[in-house]
């Protein structure tokens, strides 16, 4: 019997726990590690932010759903980890792991900027329910006396359409209690250009977001680095200053602490390097999906930012986890398989939408896709609700992505993983 460890219960590791459990024999046991008791729809967040939504909504009991379906589940914040020894430190106990699957999510680098975060700083996020909440209280005080608002994303932000998101709707939100005219919106974002969201080359993506930003009078500053924020003013790099009663600053992200003193196990950032099978390259027994997972920047920018990673990579992540874990173990055969990484984001900005996608989310050597596009439409924000609703049935009921979405998605040409050329699946040097 093998014992498989997941270690975080967000949009990576509820589904990843799921999976496992789907595709093992019950002869091994798969148990899921939390610090939180609640699974949140992270992507709902930027609506909690601006009261749009309730946070119960977005939340299901972990404890609730996960025990049922045959899965171990420990609420608890890991301490530590060995990748050497198999093991992970809890506060009262020590669990030994023939894999893990570090699924944790990130933590906000609130210290990368004097004045960032809501605690002890001056900005809102919607990066975390907690964060969400405040947010969302902080808007309430801001709606009884307006002023400018910032919108924007800090040097080394990897995530930038919550951003465009919640200052479309702001807009809308506003001139819907009558208010927008007592309150500027700026955005302020390390993207190269308004519309490159860490990835670049989105064909249409940079003229589409200049032109609805445009037609709601928002202004953007791009390229554009935000150096410090004090009360009620935010300095720019560049020496210019912009006073705000509201601001809204996406941070960047990093590994949890417990990652980050690892040995060997991440970058200086606390990210999980990976091979194409998402197996680490030098600790056979250790995987990674979602957000903790090492990206390389797809171009370089004059300001450095990340590279995001959505829903819907993570899910092809998980499912080519929980393959190669299975290929490791015997219960099938056949070759590793990877995820294609598509990159496909739903933006409601409150009277309309934008879809994006980028088919893969890296490109070629030569920097081509087989398509990347933006479209938009107050269809696309119906599509973001209705989608919500979905995800959080299926992790009620425990499902994955159930074979008729996945087929779904190979009729139009969205296939979620691919069969791995050995030439990619190198010997492993076993840390």
């Amino acid at each position: 019997m093998a014992r498989v460890v997941v270690i975080g219960a967000g949009l990576g590791g509820l589904p990843a726990a799921y999976e496992l459990r789907h595709t093992l024999p019950r002869s091994h046991q798969v148990t899921l590690i939390s610090n939180q008791p609640k699974f949140t729809f992270v992507p709902s967040l930027p609506w909690i932010g601006l009261g749009l939504r309730s946070l119960d909504r977005i939340q299901l009991e972990l404890a609730k759903i996960v025990p049922r379906h045959g899965i171990e589940l420990i609420i608890e914040n890991v301490l530590a980890i060995d990748p050497r020894e198999k093991q992970i430190t809890l506060k009262d106990q020590i669990i030994h792991y023939d894999y893990v699957v570090i699924a944790t999510g990130p933590e906000l680098a609130l210290d990368a900027l004097p004045g960032l975060g809501p605690e002890g700083g001056y900005t809102q996020s919607v990066c975390n329910p907690h964060h969400a909440e405040l947010a969302g209280k902080a808007w309430q005080e801001f709606l009884a006396d307006p002023g400018p608002i910032i919108v924007g994303a800090a040097p080394g932000a990897s995530c930038f359409g919550p951003a465009y998101e919640f200052a479309l709707l702001a807009n809308h939100a506003l001139h819907k209690r009558g208010l927008r005219d007592r309150a500027s919106i700026t955005m302020v974002t390390s993207e190269p250009y308004a519309g490159h969201l860490g990835i670049g080359g989105m064909a249409n993506s940079r003229w589409l977001i200049r032109a609805m930003l445009a037609d709601r009078h928002v202004d953007i500053l791009d390229n554009t680095a935000i150096a410090r924020i004090e009360p009620d003013t935010m300095y720019l790099s560049d020496g210019r200053s912009l006073p705000f009663k509201y601001a809204m600053i996406l941070p960047p992200f990093r590994g949890p602490r417990f990652l980050r003193e690892a040995s060997g196990l991440t970058d200086a950032k606390g990210f999980v390097p990976v091979l194409p099978t998402y197996r680490h390259p030098d600790f056979d027994s250790v995987y990674a999906v979602g957000v903790v997972t090492q990206l390389k920047p797809v171009e370089p920018t004059p300001i450095p930012i990340g590279v995001p990673k959505v829903g819907q990579m993570t899910e092809e992540m998980v499912i080519s986890v929980a393959h190669n874990i299975a290929l490791d173990l015997g219960v099938i055969s056949g070759q590793p398989i990877r995820p294609t990484l598509q990159a496909i984001c739903f933006a409601d900005f409150g009277d309309s939408g934008a879809l994006f996608l980028a088919d893969p989310l890296l490109p070629d050597g030569e920097g081509n896709r087989r398509r990347a596009f933006t479209t938009k439409g107050i269809w696309v924000s119906l599509m973001k609700a209705a989608f919500e609703k979905y995800f959080m049935d299926k992790m009620r009921v425990g499902w994955t992505m159930p074979w008729f979405e996945r087929v779904g998605l190979r009729m139009l040409g969205l296939p979620l993983v691919e069969p791995l050329p050995v030439e990619e699946n190198p010997p492993l040097t076993i840390g």
